[in-house]
Parts: C-alpha cells; structure tokens; sequence
C-alpha cells in the first residue's frame, strides 16, 4: 500500500471524492490498527454550497477545513459522534469530502468492540460509526493524512460502478450531485436519493 501523496488532490474537490472510492483508510492506535475502504464519500464546497461548513466563513470548529489539501477535518456532531473529512482545496479555501463509509478490511474484533456490534455490515456503514470504529475523535483534527498514525492509501483497488447522488443527513443543499459511492456495496450507509 502506497500513502496518497499531495498530487493526488490536484484537482476539483468532487472529483477527489470520486477517487477516494477504493482508498484505504488506516488508523494505528495503542489498541491495535484498523482499516477500512472508503466505498462512499461527500464533496462540500467552498462557493455555492450552503452545507459547507466553510460557506459562513473561518471559525475555531472548522479551521483545520482551511488547512491543506491532505489534511483531516474532523468535528463533532449531535455531541456525540465525530466525522472525519480529508481537506481537498489550496489552503485557505475550506473545501473538503466526508467520508461516509468504509468497508471493513482490517481490526474487525477491534472495531466491534469500539462500537458494541458484531454485525459487519453496521460497524462502519455511515460518518459517526466509521470513527467510532476507527477510533477517529478530535485528537486527529488537523492531522497530515499523506503521514503519521492516520492515513490514508491506495492498495491498488480499482473500483467498479459508482454512482452519483444528492447528499444525504443535511437540510440544505442535499440536492446537490456531490454524493458518491460504490454500487453493489453492502458497506453503503444508505442506497440512492
């Protein structure tokens, strides 16, 4: 497996979301290491996005969104679940994918006993399951994706059909063709919109 270099977010941020399909996602923690696939993703946009945590300007909760393209943006949601997003855009600009699922590939006793399920098509199958599968939180906002504990890589997947949707769990922009994920997968947290 070979760690994504800066390169590989040259381009539009929908695009990176798109090729994110089939990546690997790996965690090493003092619990053990975890990975998983990203079989589904979201783009947020820095102009003409209302969703976009970005659109209302720099805050502390978002600022690592306005780091560079590689880096992990990961908050809090509801108060209790963390998402993690792989910044995408030159620094500055606040654009960045959601990383909605992931196929399980490596720790599943690891990541069952994080998340109290044992049903491997639940246990990363949506953004607040996957972290806390992956034992993703806050400690890893801001954190270099391309190096270090958290990163993520290509093992040399090519994936199949992928199909384009509206974005799902938010109340504004969800019409938005900026939802992307495998199709046939059983990993997807919900089929299309």
């Amino acid at each position: 497996m070979k760690n994504l270099s800066a390169e590989f977010y040259s381009r539009p941020t929908p695009d990176i979301a798109r090729n994110l399909l089939g990546k690997v996602l790996v965690h090493h923690t003092q619990h053990g290491v975890t990975a998983g696939r990203i079989v589904e993703t979201e783009a947020y946009l820095f102009h003409g996005d209302p969703a976009c945590h970005a659109a209302r300007g720099r805050t502390r909760r978002n600022e690592a969104m306005f780091g560079s393209p590689g880096t992990a943006y990961v908050y809090l949601i509801y108060g209790m679940y963390h998402c993690i997003n792989v910044v995408t855009a030159p620094e500055g600009e606040g654009e960045a994918v959601l990383i909605r699922a992931l196929e399980p590939m490596q720790g599943l006793p690891l990541m069952a006993m994080r998340r109290g399920c044992e049903n491997i098509k639940m246990l990363t199958s949506g953004p607040g399951k996957l972290c806390r599968a992956m034992g993703i939180d806050l400690q890893q906002n801001g954190a270099d994706l391309s190096k270090g504990l958290l990163y993520l890589a290509d093992d040399g997947f090519q994936p199949g059909g992928i199909i384009t949707s509206g974005r799902i769990g938010i109340s504004v922009g969800a019409e938005l063709p900026l939802r992307f994920y495998l199709d046939e997968n059983l990993f997807v947290s919900r089929k299309g919109k």
